[in-house]
């Protein structure tokens, strides 16, 4: 290759880094310089996008605890319900603790906005909370001795699979 070509192609490429691009997939970077992307999804992550509704619960000038009351309701329920467990009234704590993620599930429901009680979206949000609290409401209400609630097929099963 001649010198004459070799500096002929390092002027392309200067003039090739001199391009604006201004199509939808030139994206600006740390000095707002456009450049070229790509539409593919990076390796690696670097950075996480807010969950929806994971905004202030309240106006900006309230103090911290004000401004995130759902989350601290949660946890002021599920504290009160490990307090009573360990009172020994465990049935009643652990319906507490269930009661308090339901009415997390709620919540997350139906206030547009939650602080940091919104940890993934909203449907997820709501299906986590809700099935654990049911999951522990339930599993309260089965507990033995003495349960609130009797499933006649559990004790059917159980009978099933310790006799065989």
């Amino acid at each position: 290759m001649s010198a004459e070509g070799g500096a002929g192609k390092a002027q392309e490429i200067e003039d090739v880094e001199e391009i604006e691009v201004r199509d939808p997939v030139s994206a600006p970077d740390a000095q707002g310089v456009p450049r070229r992307t790509t539409r593919r999804f990076p390796l690696f992550t670097r950075d996480t996008a807010r969950p929806e509704g994971g905004g202030r619960a309240a106006s900006g000038d309230l103090p911290a605890p004000a401004r995130q009351w759902p989350v601290l309701l949660v946890l002021g329920l599920v504290g009160v319900g490990l307090l009573i467990t360990a009172l020994d009234v465990f049935r009643v704590g652990t319906l507490f603790i269930g009661g308090a993620l339901l009415a997390g599930a709620v919540m997350r429901w139906l206030l547009p906005s939650v602080g940091m009680l919104a940890v993934r979206s909203r449907f997820t949000d709501i299906v986590t909370y809700g099935v654990l609290g049911l999951t522990i409401v339930l599993l309260a209400l089965m507990a033995q001795p003495k349960p609130w609630l009797q499933v006649p097929f559990l004790k059917d099963a159980l009978h099933f699979t310790v006799e065989n």
